[in-house]
């Protein structure tokens, strides 16, 4: 397993809770330094060598010069584009403002963000871990819109390994099935009352850090994480 040198630096999108809090406290654990972003951290309290960046994705213009003032003081060693918004039902039940926030937080932003991360990327061979959905793998009846964003970051980093892995650049896609997380906060659905019908956000964070602690002439290029069992509930 690698000693991460504690001067490396990492970003990752949507820190503020679920899998990105946790992607987050496991690679500060791993000796990295962790710009993370989110919408409110609160008053959270954080270990040693986390720096927020409290920003709305959504208002892509002032964030990405964020990013980009951001990449001028630090060298980025691993981008994990984590950030993710849904929106479920029949497709006529959603409107063009939430096709659109889906679109922009689960497609367009990480797309840009390895535009700008890419040099450094390049530099330090380092790594692009995208967390996509299993719902990128397979047709999704009441999630239409959602499901065809994920494909499309599927897709994106599908091919970006294969553009950039003669610079030693690492590319991951890491395709969870159903997390404990608030992802079903506009959903008529959630996860199953059985432990083995959900995943732990900490799980798919073990499986960042998996594929940063693999030998650098080996990439791990896809993960698929699903629960034992298939189970959802309705809510009330």
């Amino acid at each position: 397993m690698k000693c991460p040198d504690k001067t490396r630096s990492v970003l990752v999108t949507g820190a503020s809770s679920g899998i990105g809090r946790a992607i987050a406290l496991a690679l500060l654990e791993d000796g990295y330094e962790v710009y993370g972003v989110g919408r409110d951290f609160g008053g959270t309290c954080w270990p040693a060598g986390f720096h927020p960046i409290a920003v709305d994705m959504q208002r892509t213009g002032a964030f990405y010069e964020h990013i980009r003032q951001l990449l001028k003081k630090i060298s980025l060693f691993a981008l994990i584009n984590n950030a993710g918004v849904g929106y479920y039902g029949l497709h006529e039940t959603l409107n063009a403002s939430k096709i659109h926030e889906m679109v922009t937080i689960n497609l367009e932003v990480p797309m840009v963000l390895t535009q700008l991360a890419l040099r450094d990327l390049k530099k330090n061979q380092g790594y692009l871990i995208s967390i996509s959905s299993v719902t990128a793998k397979q047709t999704n009846p009441h999630g239409c819109a959602y499901g065809a964003t994920k494909a499309g970051l599927s897709s994106f980093c599908a091919s970006l390994f294969e553009e950039a892995r003669k610079y030693g650049v690492h590319v991951c896609t890491v395709h969870p099935d159903m997390v404990k997380t608030n992802l079903y906060r506009n959903a008529d659905f959630c996860e199953g009352a059985d432990a083995a019908a959900y995943l732990e956000p900490e799980a798919v964070a073990r499986a960042v850090c998996h594929v940063l602690s693999a030998p650098d002439t080996m990439t791990v290029t896809d993960i698929t994480l699903r629960p034992q069992k298939h189970q959802i509930r309705r809510k009330k």
